[in-house]
């Protein structure tokens, strides 16, 4: 996600920032030629390059697998397509859920303040970030997130997230399915965030985000070159390529492929002047 303090790409070397087993890290990733070089920084830094294989999806299991007739050429263009198992659960479920209703500008926006006001910069070179653990999110109130763009709704499911971390990360060394149960038991965290924070934090190859604002009319372009569509018929497309339906969605996000667009976009809101 564009503005998210705790990723970036920096001279063409990807930088993840995050926490492992409550320990910070920073982990550089270069593409090579013949594979991925790894450079990490802080407590975490070993743990998470242990995991280093599941980040860039060199376990990832394609048999079965074939592509859309319309994604054949994208397919084909990359090969190294691969669903990364980022961990990260912490981090991916605080943007996820800070992702939720509002446009991607205002969650970038919301990301860089929660971490520059709260958060630490993560070990290693300069320039990413931490976000605050669990710990101290937790005991935030939701009118000290208020002016940093998140508004009391999300604040408060943040709040409840941060108080169930813990499970939630158990749930993760379980699997997808026990994590989706996880965390759409929080109230506030439905199917969108839960399949956001799957595929990122577990390569969950079969996670769609139900609900979202765009997507369905992009699955229905790139699919059936239908301009419009619902969740039931995004699920309905997607359906022969059950198991596989989150790669699917990125072949589509690779091959650039957009419904046409009608009417007046959607305004990014300051909520820090409401």
């Amino acid at each position: 996600m564009s503005g998210d303090p705790t990723r970036r790409r920096l001279d063409g070397v990807l930088h993840l920032a995050g926490r492992e087993a409550g320990s910070p890290f920073q982990l550089a990733l270069r593409g090579l030629d013949d594979g991925v070089e790894a450079e990490a920084w802080g407590p975490g830094a070993g743990v998470v390059l242990d995991r280093l294989a599941a980040i860039v999806g060199e376990d990832d299991d394609l048999d079965g697998f074939e592509p859309p007739a319309a994604l054949r050429d994208a397919h084909r263009r990359h090969p190294g397509l691969r669903m990364g198992a980022q961990g990260r659960v912490w981090e991916l479920a605080v943007v996820a859920v800070l992702g939720q209703k509002v446009t991607m500008t205002e969650t970038g926006r919301a990301l860089v303040a929660l971490a520059r006001r709260h958060g630490e910069p993560a070990p290693g070179p300069p320039g990413i970030w931490l976000l605050p653990g669990p710990d101290r999110l937790g005991t935030l109130p939701s009118y000290d997130l208020h002016p940093l763009g998140i508004e009391r709704k999300r604040a408060e499911t943040l709040g409840r997230l941060a108080r169930e971390a813990d499970r939630i990360e158990r749930a993760a060394g379980r699997g997808t399915e026990a994590l989706d149960r996880a965390l759409t038991a929080i109230r506030g965290i439905g199917p969108w965030t839960s399949a956001l924070v799957r595929d990122r934090a577990l390569g969950d190859p079969d996670a769609v985000p139900v609900g979202d604002y765009h997507l369905p009319n992009t699955v229905a372009w790139g699919l059936a070159g239908e301009s419009r569509a619902d969740d039931a018929r995004m699920l309905e497309l997607l359906e022969p390529w059950a198991g596989h339906r989150a790669r699917v969605l990125r072949l589509l996000r690779v091959a650039g492929l957009r419904a046409p667009a009608y009417g007046a976009r959607s305004t990014p809101r300051d909520i820090r002047r409401l």
